[in-house]
């Protein structure tokens, strides 16, 4: 109930759980001679008898306090307004903490101290966190912080470390490595990841595939040690025994391998505990294994057969009726859809050949979510290569094994790896004083960026010239994966440029056996060599594409526009490797955009065959037409070839004009005086050289300079 006590009656409680009662006790002061006391104190009957403890608004009871020695008040006569409350000390501290936590004024510290000493007196948490409102981790996270390393939970209470920092420190509950990490990390500023990180090695994350495929059960059960991260979500607890870790993984991976061995009766399945095999693929010299087509099968060779003679009479049936007639636009339909099925009968997947199952294998690895999945590439510790049989058609070929690869060492060499009197250092020490001497080179490296420049290119340069030796760095510029077989690809202009430049590149530091030696020999290089190296090694690093999605990566847009490259100028397209492989419908569109309608509609009834090699001569500048014709076709290359820093979009004839600064519409006009000239000469045009010709474009003149196509 609520009443009033004499100031003299009046103590402060050790319930109370604030410890900053003496600040701003003058402002205080001064504020209630000047209002008085707004609030009653909260109070329980104490000894002597008549005397009443204080467990909240020790702040008001020492202002008060100062009052009365100055004078201003009498202690034996003025009134406070109090609460009484009985019950034991929990209860009261359990009082005082809910006062003072929701009026937001206590620190963190001291929140810490009001729950452990709340909890010590018989208290519970989770009847804590619903008392209060809270979740019973932020609870936990108090209870944390309250048991910091004395001098760290120092530095919390006296506003010389902060909140997250004490956080990034209480991500373990060993005050060892507490310790250990404030004395590392003191001096670098606030940085709680950076605290983090240290504590954290030597650990996992609960979210880490690898945990996510063995389970808490299952590691807990084995012995295994969770530090709980009380401060930030649930799956960033660390997982502390790496050993047991990694054995339950490996041995739940080797169950499933030896199964899927058994099933798709390849030679290997190789368990990685990783999300992605490339690493064990190159630690192991193996070899991605290019699988070649598979063979045509009767059927559909016949289907070929009946698709090519309904295209032959669907070309007869349209020549000679209305294009915007609806029996032409669905003969033009079927032609399309005829002609995409043809192109996917004539392109087989590839297929392991049966020859090949026992010296390939693929790897199991871990997906994000902890599942195991088996990857789709194979790979090979020989180098397996496709031939042909006298009938032409593909075979499993032979094998090659590699030549030249150093073999791995499986143990530590003397003399590093042996301790003093000959006896030889545990793997683990060793592994341990190889970091620690690693850390030791990289931290002096650090302070000569020239040497460390001139280290970075000769990885680059050797790691092309002697793939299978160990430099000592994981810098390499190593060969991109690309989504097709070279061989598969056709040549052009550029890959003769790329060729040029490694011969150009001087290569005698290379010759030397030792690594030592060659990257002495290297340094020794002017900087237009090194530099050359620098280019070709980053050049033939390249990825054609983002894995195996349909898109290319944008940096590789804005490194073609910083260097204003004109694809035009290395590529143009041709039947080989361009027009035989779309639709005849998609190039009578581009015929369209760049030539006008009219020479479209000349080819509408023409074989696929013949569109190809006709294009293949206007867009190479092989043809007589109009010189804005046939600078809109050199200077025309598809979406994919560009290097624009927006997503290729659909775009109208007009906006091709315009991208590349040509005359003429997409109509075919080349020009408001004369709206008549189509994409080419027409056929009723007259020259000097050939008075009165009338030939269609598709037909060819025999010419003593070569085959030009008439106009």
């Amino acid at each position: 109930m609520i009443q009033t006590v004499k100031l003299a009656k009046l103590v402060l409680s050790e319930n109370n759980v604030r410890t900053d009662g003496e600040l701003f006790i003058e402002q205080m002061a001064a504020d209630i001679g000047a209002r008085g006391v707004l609030q009653n104190l909260l109070v329980t009957p104490a000894k002597p008898r008549g005397t009443f403890a204080v467990f909240d608004g020790g702040r008001r009871l020492r202002a008060l306090n100062l009052m009365a020695e100055r004078g201003e008040i009498a202690a034996d006569s003025f009134d406070v307004s109090v609460l009484v409350l009985k019950g034991d000390d929990a209860t009261l501290s359990e009082t005082s903490l809910a006062a003072n936590f929701h009026q937001l004024k206590m620190t963190p510290a001291q929140e810490c101290r009001a729950f452990h000493h709340f909890l010590g007196n018989g208290g519970d948490i989770a009847g804590v966190a619903k008392r209060f409102g809270l979740t019973r981790r932020f609870v936990e996270g108090r209870l944390r912080l309250a048991t910091l390393a004395e001098p760290i939970f120092e530095a919390l209470a006296s506003g010389n470390l902060s909140l997250e920092m004490a956080k990034a420190y209480a991500s373990t509950d060993q005050h060892a490595v507490q310790l250990r990490v404030y004395e590392q990390a003191r001096y670098h500023g606030e940085n709680p990841d950076y605290v983090r990180r240290l504590i954290a090695n030597g650990s996992t994350r609960g979210n880490d595939p690898i945990a996510l495929l063995v389970g808490e059960e299952a590691y807990t059960a084995a012995g295994g040690r969770i530090e709980r991260d009380l401060f930030t979500e649930a799956a960033d607890d660390r997982w502390t025994d790496l050993e047991i870790l990694q054995q339950l993984a490996a041995a739940k991976l080797e169950a499933e391998a030896a199964s899927l061995s058994e099933e798709t009766g390849l030679g290997t399945i190789w368990p990685v505990a990783n999300t992605s095999s490339w690493q064990a693929a190159r630690d192991m010299d193996l070899h991605r294994v290019t699988l070649p087509p598979a063979p045509l099968t009767e059927t559909a060779v016949a289907r070929i057969d009946e698709i090519e003679q309904r295209i032959e009479a669907i070309c007869s049936e349209v020549d000679g009726l209305d294009e915007e007639s609806d029996e032409a636009v669905a003969l033009n339909a079927e032609y399309d859809r005829l002609d995409e099925e043809m192109q996917e009968l004539s392109n087989p997947t590839a297929e392991l050949p049966e020859e090949w199952k026992s010296e390939v294998g693929r790897f199991l690895i871990i997906t994000t979510k902890g599942e195991m999945v088996l990857e789709a590439d194979f790979f090979s510790e020989k180098q397996l290569r496709i031939e042909r049989d006298e009938e032409g058609k593909v075979t499993g070929g032979s094998f090659q094994t590699p030549t030249g690869s150093s073999p791995v060492a499986t143990k530590p060499s003397a003399p590093e790896a042996t301790a003093p009197g000959g006896k030889a250092y545990s793997a683990r020490l060793f592994d341990e004083l190889s970091v620690q001497r690693r850390n030791i080179l990289a931290a002096s490296l650090l302070g000569d960026p020239g040497l460390a420049l001139d280290y970075a290119i000769f990885a680059l340069a050797d790691g092309i010239l002697h793939s299978y030796d160990n430099r000592g760095t994981t810098i390499k510029a190593g060969r991109p994966q690309d989504p097709v077989s070279a061989d598969a690809v056709p040549k052009g202009m550029a890959d003769e440029i790329i060729a040029g430049a490694y011969e150009a590149l001087d290569r005698a530091w290379g010759e030397h056996k030792s690594v030592v030696d060659r990257f002495m020999a290297f340094r020794d290089l002017g900087d237009e060599a090194k530099g050359a190296w620098v280019a070709y090694s980053v050049a033939t690093s390249i990825e054609a594409k983002m894995g195996y999605a349909s898109g290319y990566n944008p940096i590789h847009a804005q490194l073609g526009q910083l260097l204003e490259i004109e694809p035009a100028a290395m590529w143009r397209p041709t039947s080989e490797n361009y027009f035989d492989r779309i639709s005849k419908g998609s190039i009578l569109d581009l015929l369209k955009d760049v030539g006008g309608a009219e020479l479209s509609n000349r080819y509408a009834a023409s074989k696929k065959t013949e569109i190809s090699e006709s294009c293949a001569k206007l867009f190479a500048g092989e043809v007589i037409v109009e010189d804005a014709i046939k600078e809109r076709a050199l200077a025309w290359v598809p979406a994919a070839m560009r290097f624009d820093c927006d997503a290729p979009g659909d775009v109208e004839a007009e906006d091709i004009d315009e991208a590349h600064g040509l005359e003429g519409s997409g109509d075919g006009h080349t020009s408001d005086e004369d709206p008549n000239v189509s994409g080419v000469l027409a056929d009723d045009s007259t020259t000097d050289e050939d008075p009165g010709s009338s030939d269609t474009v598709s037909d060819t003149v025999d010419q003593e300079e070569g085959e030009v196509l008439a106009a």
